[in-house]
């Protein structure tokens, strides 16, 4: 059974979110990840084995879905 480590609710819905990770100065972008999500406080939620899973991905032993290219916008 759910129940939130923040808020102590019982509610949630499970989604797929995306992702930026920094890996050696690089963004790199993780979609459809599996997570659980607090229907009140939007705490999200992703078990050990789809962390590992990303955590592979990541450090390359996975191949990218597309490559894209994106602006960067400085604030200051």
């Amino acid at each position: 059974m759910y129940h939130c480590h923040v808020c102590g609710s019982t509610q949630s819905r499970d989604e797929f979110l995306s992702e930026v990770f920094w890996i050696d100065g690089r963004p790199v972008q993780v979609d459809s990840i599996p997570a659980t999500v607090c229907a009140r406080c939007v705490e999200v939620t992703v078990s050990r084995e789809t962390t590992e899973t990303v955590r592979q991905l990541v450090h390359g032993k996975g191949e990218p879905a597309q490559l894209v290219q994106m602006p960067v916008f400085s604030y200051a």
